[in-house]
């Protein structure tokens, strides 16, 4: 891990459940993630060893912004459903309690994404499966400071 990087507190916050196949309805079959990570593969990211299935965290007051991520990927054809998107891919660490888990933020973009939009000062993480998270825990973000802002609409905070 880069010594550079910042940790930042944060909560387990409810998602879509759509990259893990488990919303009512969706057209994914078993989620977005079993679809996309063979094509993330074949454009040079393994996410084999990693859940399918997202951890949604809030960062409240701060956001992702995604500036200077490890992976880019462009106009992605996926799914039949709707036109390619783009989506980008940063290194992370999910500290819960004395363990610390290795990750990617998942980051659709808005500009490309049609539905499931999370509130801006959510993370997606795809990390192997963390046994025993529930919704409301307290965790910890450890990313690049180059791709985070404090969100200027924010007024709470995650603690």
């Amino acid at each position: 891990m880069n010594c550079a990087w910042v940790e930042i507190p944060g909560r387990i916050v409810h998602g879509h459940r759509v990259a893990s196949g488990l919303a009512d309805h969706q057209p994914y079959g078993k989620g977005t993630l079993v679809l996309q990570k063979p094509i993330f593969a074949a454009l040079g990211l393994d996410l084999s060893n990693t859940h399918d299935g997202t951890l949604n965290v809030s960062i409240r007051p701060y956001r992702y912004t995604g500036a200077h991520p490890d992976h880019r990927f462009r106009q992605v054809e996926w799914t039949p459903f709707h036109p390619p998107e783009n989506f980008s891919f940063s290194r992370c660490v999910v500290i819960v309690g004395e363990l610390r888990h290795n990750g990617w933020i998942y980051s659709p973009d808005p500009e490309t994404k049609k539905a499931q939009f999370q509130d801006r000062c959510t993370v997606e993480i795809i990390a192997s499966f963390i046994s025993g998270v529930r919704y409301g825990d307290a965790v910890i973000v450890s990313l690049s400071p180059s791709n985070l802002a404090r969100d200027e609409h924010s007024t709470e905070t995650t603690s």
